[in-house]
């Protein structure tokens, strides 16, 4: 099982990603989905 939990994203003084989790247990596959900007690639940064 991998599992983060209330993880946060600041570029400077601008926070981008609040509060972020997310639960993958062992051969799940899981995907974001979400329009551009929205902090899909930065969750995992």
């Amino acid at each position: 099982m991998l599992e983060a939990t209330h993880l946060r994203k600041r570029y400077r003084a601008r926070e981008v990603v609040k509060d972020f989790g997310l639960r993958v247990a062992p051969s799940e596959v899981v995907g974001l989905l979400g329009p551009n900007g929205a902090g899909k690639t930065t969750c995992f940064y």
